[in-house]
């Protein structure tokens, strides 16, 4: 089956899963994944995490490995959310939640709790990344200090002044074939 991904490290380590046959479904290439959560090493352990567009699963499942206490899946697509729920089941993993939104509606309402990380992978060219940062940073879903991942077509300028909220600051910045990928923390 093509359309499956490894959970790099953590609890799960080397266990495959798969993710249903949806058009724009892109998982974070193993590379980008292991990248990022060597970045993140020292944050995990404990951390109550956000994953918006959760498509594969592959970031809040590998993160959720390494010791995330909380991981919250948001996506709207109803396969998506049957293959989550059945990775959950399947890994027995109790620090999910998998809630089925739309990422813009669910960040709209105020949050009842700051998340420590956020991983956005938005599908790309549907200008949904921008508004995302905004809400997230207007609507408490961010500690003081959390960590966002952002990942975008490679095309796409996020340095352009204004773009994302001014309290971020850009911590890491890579490429990998087609996206870029950032870690910003919010202060």
């Amino acid at each position: 089956m093509n359309n499956q991904f490894r959970i790099i490290a953590g609890e799960w380590r080397s266990r495959k899963l798969s993710f249903p046959d949806v058009k724009g479904l892109r998982p974070t290439s193993g590379r980008v994944r292991e990248t990022l959560f060597n970045w993140l090493q020292d944050d995990l352990p404990g951390a109550h995490c956000l994953d918006l567009f959760a498509g594969s699963g592959a970031l809040g499942l590998e993160a959720a490995s390494r010791g995330a206490e909380r991981v919250v899946q948001v996506d709207d697509n109803q396969f998506v959310i049957r293959a989550l729920k059945t990775d959950k089941t399947l890994l027995k993993a109790d620090q999910l939640s998998i809630v089925k939104a739309d990422a813009l509606t669910f960040l709209k309402k105020r949050a009842d709790e700051g998340y420590d990380l956020v991983f956005l992978d938005p599908p790309f060219h549907q200008d949904l990344l921008l508004p995302t940062c905004r809400l997230l940073d207007q609507n408490g879903w961010l500690k003081v200090g959390a960590k966002i991942y952002l990942e975008v077509e490679k095309r796409f300028d996020i340095e352009e002044k204004g773009l994302l909220p001014e309290s971020w600051q850009q911590l890491k910045a890579k490429k990998a074939g087609e996206v870029r990928y950032f870690l910003y923390q919010a202060t």
